[in-house]
């Protein structure tokens, strides 16, 4: 799962700030002023990837500053502050496999939901439609929204990568979502209007990256995509507990006219610059938080639903696992806590917790859970003492402060 970038300006020339809210901005970063390309890594990730704007400029020997929370969105210059230790070969060492570590969770993210079309496939042609039930298309959906909303992030940008990343998750996702409407698993109309929207935004993106559609186009659908994901986010996740609450559209439509509310006071310039901040980080946040919910709600189906356990596949949560635990590493080492925050939740919850329930119902092994869990715990043990080394820290606890408060 992945989400929002950290965006390392050239330690030379930096761009000027950028709000995709701002009525001014331009739709990408001029060209000229980098020399690095982007890599990207998510599905869930989508909901979490990492730009190598990072790499080409460490080797001036500066430190990334940690990353306030409100501005994942925005880019950031290099820490001129004196950080002599950061010159060692550790540091550079560390600074290189984080990237590559990051880069190397394109291959589970590509083909992630492949082990999950091939088991509904086989379902759907077994006549076994009820065993789609351990698959919630709200869930799903959540991930769908997250991906459509990063692809914008990155179409604006012009970042090819990334770009091809999220549309690979946005239909793979699509894919699923089409068989569990098959099924019966997932309400028509929804689905309907699920396509809809994703094929507006597919268009859309690709009108936009290669400058075929028109700016006040492009902006409305910003806003459209940032109202969507407010809207979207309290009300999937009052939905997923139906019908254990009322069946209601009240938090959806307060949660869009607090939306509509706050894009239209930013785009007429009635808010300070730290609401326009706040409302700017709104989109990625919430495509955040929409893949974070994801694997609350497959573990409340795996609640609802035990018996149709066996239709969640085993190979796409493992995937889901290794995909967002590669990450971790690089999500700390640059204090993204977005990133972080949105990787480790989605490897521990998404990944790791499904597999924890397949095995708790006897679905897989004892060896491929108490596999899953050293390799789990052992990753993410050693990213906290290798970041503690190589910034040269005494206890981790340091490297985490730094990530959710800064220096």
């Amino acid at each position: 799962m992945a989400i929002k970038s950290l965006i390392v300006p050239s330690a030379t020339k930096s761009p000027p700030t950028h709000s995709f809210l701002h009525p001014t901005t331009s739709p990408s970063f001029p060209q000229q002023s980098f020399s690095f390309s982007t890599k990207p890594v998510n599905n869930l990730d989508n909901v979490f990837f990492i730009t190598h704007y990072t790499l080409a400029s460490l080797h001036h020997h500066r430190a990334l500053a940690p990353l306030p929370a409100l501005d994942s969105d925005f880019p950031h210059p290099l820490h001129q502050g004196s950080a002599n230790f950061r010159s060692n070969k550790s540091f550079e060492q560390w600074n290189s496999l984080t990237a590559k570590f990051s880069g190397a969770a394109n291959v589970p993210f590509t083909v992630l939901q492949m082990p999950q079309i091939i088991l509904n496939a086989q379902n759907l042609i077994a006549g076994n439609k009820t065993a789609l039930l351990a698959v919630p298309w709200l869930g799903m959906l959540t991930g769908l929204l997250g991906n459509l909303s990063l692809l914008s992030y990155f179409a604006k940008r012009r970042e090819k990568e990334a770009i091809v990343v999220q549309t690979l998750g946005a239909v793979s996702i699509y894919v699923v979502l089409a068989q569990l409407a098959m099924g019966e698993a997932m309400p028509l109309p929804h689905f309907v209007v699920t396509s809809v929207v994703v094929a507006s935004g597919l268009a859309l993106n690709f009108l936009n990256y290669f400058g075929m559609l028109n700016a006040e186009i492009w902006r409305f659908w910003e806003d459209f995509i940032t109202i969507g994901g407010i809207t979207v986010l309290p009300q999937v996740m009052w939905s997923t507990f139906v019908p254990y609450v009322p069946n209601s559209i009240v938090p959806g439509v307060i949660a869009f006219a607090i939306g509509v509310t706050a894009v239209v006071m930013a785009r007429m310039g009635k808010l300070p610059e730290k609401g326009v901040k706040l409302v700017g980080a709104l989109a990625g946040w919430t495509a955040t938080l929409l893949f974070m919910w994801m694997p609350v709600s497959q573990m409340w189906t795996n609640f609802l639903y035990p018996d149709n356990i066996k239709g969640l596949s085993a190979f796409s949560m493992l995937l889901a696992m290794i995909g967002n635990a590669l990450m971790i590493p690089r999500a700390l080492f640059i204090r993204d806590l977005m990133w972080f925050s949105g990787a480790t939740w989605a490897s521990l919850f998404y990944g790791y917790g499904n597999i924890a329930c397949l095995y708790c119902f006897n679905v897989i092994s004892r060896e491929f859970f108490l596999a899953a869990t050293a390799g789990l715990f052992s990753w993410i043990g050693m990213a906290l003492w290798k970041d503690t080394v190589v910034y040269g820290y005494n206890s981790p606890m340091r490297s985490l402060k730094e990530l959710v408060f800064g220096r």
